[in-house]
């Protein structure tokens, strides 16, 4: 029997997490890693029952009782069949969807629906691309709101080595991490030794004495 992951990563569809888990294995090998996919919906569900130490979600989510810290923004496009209308644009404004069965939720059946052209899906682009279809293509959608990215964990959570993925997840080098020891204070600084008063300097005006004189030779 495997041992327990030393993380548990959630991630709702759409999140690539490769460059930041090779990183984090690289700099950490000895502990492991268990991805798990976690619906859009179920997202609180799952970190509430402790079946992931932190989850890449997208917002919005409940906040109590969670730590949210906000990653990056997604660009919204529209999922259409090769076939539909849409497909001829570079990009779209929401007025051109207004005579469109807009869905937003990635299923078989909303696929299937797409497909026949009897709808449109409008989703992030990272959904588009992680789950691109031949069948389908997909187009800017110009005004509409993006959707974000954020990492959550619970308050709770005393998992050490969730404060060094969020490290990397923000960009902290291997020197800087949390994980790495505190500089040691500095020394208390020694006094300078004293020097001894300088002789006081000759008055101004005063004379100097003369050398004495030398006798004539015979």
């Amino acid at each position: 029997m495997s041992p327990e992951p030393g993380l548990r990563v959630g991630f709702v569809p759409g999140v690539i997490l490769r460059k930041w888990r090779t990183i984090f294995e690289e700099r950490y090998p000895s502990v492991p890693i268990g991805l798990v996919e976690v619906a859009e919906a179920a997202v609180r569900e799952t970190l509430d029952a402790g079946v992931v130490d932190f989850v890449f979600a997208r917002l919005p989510v409940a906040t109590d009782g969670v730590h949210v810290i906000r990653l990056y923004d997604e660009v919204p496009v529209v999922w259409v069949s090769k076939d539909h209308p849409i497909s001829l644009f570079d990009e779209v404004a929401a007025s051109d969807l207004s005579a469109e069965r807009v869905l937003t939720e990635v299923s078989p059946s909303s696929i299937d629906q797409v497909v026949d052209g009897e709808a449109v899906l409008r989703v992030p682009l990272s959904v588009a691309r992680t789950e691109s279809r031949r069948d389908l293509v997909y187009r800017p959608v110009v005004d509409a709101e993006p959707t974000t990215i954020a990492l959550v964990w619970s308050v709770d959570n005393e998992n050490t080595s969730l404060d060094d993925f969020i490290g990397v997840v923000r960009g902290r080098t291997a020197n800087s991490s949390r994980s790495a020891r505190p500089s040691p204070e500095p020394r208390e600084a020694k006094p300078a030794p004293r020097r001894p008063p300088a002789k006081n300097p000759p008055r101004a005006g005063a004379a100097r004495p003369r050398p004495p004189r030398r006798g004539r030779r015979g």
